[in-house]
């Protein structure tokens, strides 16, 4: 069994950038877990932070349910606070030891975009060097062996981006769907909002309508995911990461 971690910045990155690939690894017998750096609670036009984060986090669980995502854990790190520090460091340093994952997919670390997401990109990087140092201690026993490490796109990576592996993921494109759109703060109000359309938003209730929505408006992150090869992590050459991703396929009938 596959053992998966997305590391991202905020609840709803980890679906859209890496939801199909995690509910193929799921759908064929691994184990895939979701962990954000901050909790989301800046992400509104309307709501305040305490009744977002809270919000955020029970979307976070539909969204996990509909992927066949086994843990979701989500920092308790203000949105639009997140520092790569030391502190942080040791606290991913003991999610990835505690999950002991064979695979980490984690944002980008450097460029422009939200200084969440680049700074969750560092804090993954840093805190998997350390995951074999046993005299650098965080309440988990060290890794024996280096995950493999992969970076996902998003918007502002996207033209630095290189997409050494290529997933397929219409097979599962209803179940990312369903797990974008458990989180209806971000795609069907907050994102639309920002963007200019919120006018064209289905209301939460009529799944079909939504789906379609998604699809539209997020075609570039749909139907197939790429991840580029990481800098750090065990070192693996791109036929080794499509035969590991190989299992992500569903089971024959």
């Amino acid at each position: 069994m596959l053992r998966t971690l997305v590391i991202a910045a905020h609840p709803d990155e980890p679906e859209i950038y890496a939801g199909g690939t995690a509910a193929l690894l799921a759908r064929a017998g691994h184990a895939v877990k979701f962990l954000t750096l901050t909790n989301g609670d800046a992400g509104h036009h309307e709501l305040e932070r305490g009744p977002l984060a809270r919000r955020r986090a029970q979307e976070a669980v539909r969204a996990a349910d509909a992927l066949g995502v086994i843990d979701y854990e989500i920092f308790d790190v203000h949105d639009g606070m997140l520092e790569p520090t030391v502190e942080l460091r040791l606290r991913v340093l003991a999610q990835i030891r505690a999950w002991r994952p064979d695979l980490v997919i984690a944002l980008h670390a450097d460029g422009g975009g939200h200084p969440d997401n680049r700074a969750a990109g560092q804090l993954a990087a840093h805190a998997v060097e350390f995951a074999m140092t046993r005299n650098l201690e965080v309440g988990k026993p060290a890794l024996e062996r280096m995950p493999l490490c992969l970076l996902m796109t998003d918007y502002a990576s996207a033209p630095v981006h290189r997409a050494d592996v290529v997933v397929d993921v219409s097979p599962v494109l209803t179940a990312k769907l369903d797990a974008c759109l458990a989180h209806a703060s971000q795609f069907l109000e907050f994102a639309p909002w920002q963007r200019g359309f919120l006018d064209q938003a289905p209301p939460a209730g009529d799944v079909a309508a939504g789906r379609a929505f998604v699809l539209e408006h997020w075609a570039e992150f749909a139907e197939e995911e790429t991840f580029q090869l990481a800098g750090y992590g065990r070192k693996a050459d791109v036929e080794e990461v499509r035969r590991l991703l190989a299992g992500t396929r569903e089971p024959a009938a």
